[in-house]
């Protein structure tokens, strides 16, 4: 994915993506190769956390979500055209943060817009373009996911980005895409340690294929149940006698409660959930610094504030209306993993469709902008094998960025990462793996 060249006077310096111990020599060298905005990132670009390839999947492991099968790469990017890229920035001892790109589609999006709604299950969060969506139905720019204090920066970034793409050099209004979840329990948070350069470095890397999960761009400081959180990622196809649609889920996971997979009390069995010392009437409750709800701050790893946030794709033809209703199931999804929704929690559902059918074209005079334009979308009884697509997907989504993060220290804190054996152990304990 190209980053345009009308950035003219504003060169890209650094990716500003971070240096890890397991990267080459030649993977440092971002500065040099990104000078030129249209040069190639290298791959390992992409790819930060190779430690994260130690780690299974959920279905590796033998963990079957639900019933409907997941596409072949079980990731949002099974929805044809859908693009991801992550930057991923870490730093000394106390940065931890970074940024993911989701793109519909290949094209200028401002120009062919795509469906789109977001559904807000709780609202402590900032979410930008928010109204707009809803008001339009309409999508135009690449959702962007980061870090909470670092929303403004990486939505002047965002509008950076769409105004200098061909074809939009007489644009004026531009509704960019960013929402957060809190990283402030691993990362220097205040330092707004995400840059113009990550974001486009984010947005150039995007490819379809694979996508990378865990302690990544978005997800590097997050914590969920109070395990190491991050990015996770699922799909459903349904049956051919249901169209062959597909849906495809992507999550940033910063949230609590007590972990539950495949119903199995996998939280409670590892001794860590939600309100666990209030409820334990043999242990003395620890000391709080206050209430995190009315900041945003996680003062440890068990507490249940924080956000998440669900990016839902489809290839179904349906409007923003339909969009709408399937980003509320992405709750009932969000519910089956065991999470809380707190009074601190963000949690927000962004959803669109990539169908050709459905794109909402720039028109090119106002003869143009006045003519009806016809559409072919699903009817209402359709929608419900596709709102079961999302509930599973988005369930799934959420166990890979468990299984999938590594063990992370930061800001004087460490988060470990979800011991996968003893999850397995529980999970065959209570039946919860595919037999």
């Amino acid at each position: 994915m190209k980053v345009p060249r009308g950035l003219k006077g504003r060169p890209l310096r650094t990716a500003g993506v971070v240096l890890i111990a397991s990267l080459t020599t030649s993977s440092l060298n971002l500065r040099s190769q990104i000078s030129d905005p249209g040069s190639e990132i290298p791959t390992s670009a992409n790819s930060l956390v190779p430690q994260n390839m130690q780690r299974p999947r959920t279905r590796e492991l033998g963990v079957k979500v639900g019933i409907l099968p997941p596409g072949p790469l079980n990731a949002i990017t099974d929805v044809a055209g859908v693009a991801v890229g992550h930057a991923t920035v870490i730093r000394g001892e106390n940065v931890r943060t970074g940024v993911t790109a989701i793109l519909p589609h290949p094209g200028n999006l401002f120009r062919e817009k795509v469906p789109g709604a977001i559904f807000v299950g709780n609202g402590f969060g900032k979410i930008m373009g928010s109204t707009q969506v809803n008001e339009l139905g309409e999508i135009e720019t690449p959702i962007l996911l980061t870090s909470t204090l670092s929303v403004p920066r990486v939505a002047d970034a965002l509008l950076d980005y769409v105004l200098a793409l061909s074809g939009n050099e007489d644009v004026q209004s531009v509704n960019p895409i960013v929402a957060e979840t809190n990283d402030g329990y691993l990362n220097d948070i205040r330092g707004r340690h995400v840059s113009r350069e990550d974001v486009l470095a984010a947005i150039k890397v995007a490819k379809g294929g694979s996508v990378e999960e865990g302690s990544i761009g978005a997800g590097t400081g997050t914590v969920a149940f109070g395990f190491k959180g991050g990015i996770g990622t699922s799909s459903r196809k349904l049956p051919s006698r249901l169209g062959s649609f597909t849906v495809g889920v992507l999550v940033q996971t910063n949230f609590g409660g007590i972990l539950t997979i495949n119903g199995a009390p996998v939280g409670r069995e590892l001794d860590q959930y939600y309100l666990k010392d209030e409820t334990n009437s043999t242990s003395e409750p620890k000391k709080r610094r206050g209430s995190s709800s009315t900041d945003g701050r996680r003062l440890d790893p068990n507490n249940a504030d924080g956000s998440i946030i669900i990016v839902i794709a489809t290839d179904a033809p349906i409007d923003s209306r339909n969009l709408r209703r399937m980003a509320t199931r992405a709750m009932l999804g969000l519910a089956r993993t065991g999470a809380a929704a707190t009074n601190g929690s963000g949690d927000y559902a962004i959803a669109f469709s990539t169908a050709t059918e459905v794109r909402i074209h720039m028109a090119a005079g106002t003869a143009d902008r006045n003519a009806p334009r016809p559409q072919l979308l699903l009817p209402n009884d359709a929608m419900s094998p596709l709102f079961l697509a999302v509930i599973e997907a988005t369930e799934e989504a959420i166990y890979n960025s468990l299984f999938r993060a590594t063990t992370t220290t930061g800001r004087g804190h460490t988060v470990a990462a979800l011991p996968i054996e003893r999850t397995i152990e529980i999970l065959r304990k209570h039946g919860a793996l595919e037999k």
